[in-house]
């Protein structure tokens, strides 16, 4: 990208961060048991297209639920903040981002927060496009560690899109909303996406659809850990797995192996074996209801303010503050 005085890059992440978290997570998910490995290693450029795909399948609504609520709701959350800056976390092509650009009329600066430098120029690229006096301050950063943002101004909305607090564990969702509230100061608020919960059969069938996408996102993790630590997976010896988990009210996304197998890791120096039918887990997706969003956000100490959902109560945006003393 030609320098802008509008775009700002900071690296956060050392440079070999990405490679080294992916050796310790292959190495800690497949050395346990029941085997895991974590949902960021689907989205490679290959996994980031099939999602993109998977977003426009009929049985996928999350995405198109989100957006209609955006759409309707851009100007209230506008009103309700008053926000200068916008901070949103994982925000990728930033695509949903749009919405909100555009109805926040006192807004001066965005902080697009992503492990991706590529993700983050070419969506700086398109904005600055639409909003050639957006001020835009990326970060190369993991927003489920240790995060410092920049000194902007204030007041200040962080964004958390996409539903992607369900790819969390319970005791992960917990540390990322403490340190989500530690970002924000009195007068800041925080946007959060969560799927709903609802019957079993739209859950699946939005994790399994008729046309294989989703199977074929699942199994490109298996292809990244091949490319970038030399294993010899087979992902023609595994099958997609989507369950929905009704004590933990979560979908499950596995990878079954058909056979019994032996799978060599030459970067970890690391052989694994699965026996027929063990499973690998590699999401989960939770669902959520309101009133643990607020009791969640809550223990994190944030106060619910606003609630919006979409026509249909499948998804579910909410806006949250930090409580006066």
């Amino acid at each position: 990208m030609s320098p802008s005085p509008a775009f700002q890059l900071t690296r956060t992440l050392p440079e070999d961060a990405t490679g080294a978290a992916l050796r310790a997570d292959v190495r800690h998910g497949l050395t346990r048991s029941p085997k895991t490995l974590p949902p960021k290693w689907f989205y490679d450029a290959r996994g980031s297209e099939l999602f993109d795909e998977i977003t426009t399948l009929p049985e996928y609504y999350p995405t198109r639920a989100e957006r209609e609520i955006l759409v309707a709701r851009a100007g209230e959350i506008a009103a309700a903040t008053g926000a200068r800056t916008l901070v949103e976390l994982g925000s990728g092509s930033s695509d949903k981002t749009r919405h909100l650009l555009d109805a926040f009329g006192e807004l001066t600066t965005y902080v697009p927060v992503d492990v991706s430098e590529s993700a983050l120029r070419g969506a700086a690229r398109t904005l600055l496009d639409a909003h050639p006096a957006l001020d835009i301050h990326a970060l190369v950063a993991d927003f489920t560690g240790a995060l410092a943002l920049p000194a902007t101004p204030g007041p200040r909305l962080v964004a958390f899109l996409g539903g992607t607090i369900g790819n969390l564990l319970p005791e992960e969702r917990t540390a990322f909303l403490t340190s989500v509230r530690g970002l924000l100061s009195p007068g800041d608020f925080f946007l959060l996406g969560t799927d709903l919960v609802k019957d079993e059969e739209t859950l699946v069938a939005a994790y399994d659809d008729a046309a294989g996408v989703t199977a074929a996102f699942d199994k490109n993790v298996l292809a990244v850990v091949n490319r970038e630590l030399g294993a010899d997976f087979d992902p023609a010896a595994f099958e997609h797995v989507a369950r929905w988990d009704a004590e933990r009210e979560w979908i499950e996304m596995r990878l079954r192996a058909t056979t019994a197998q032996s799978v060599k890791i030459p970067a970890l120096d690391l052989a694994v074996d699965f026996a027929a039918g063990e499973e690998l887990r590699t999401e989960i997706s939770a669902k959520f209801r309101q009133d643990g969003v607020r009791s969640e956000l809550r223990a994190a100490g944030l106060e619910l303010a606003k609630w919006w959902t979409d026509g249909a109560d499948r998804f579910a945006l909410s806006l949250s503050s930090v409580p006066s003393p």
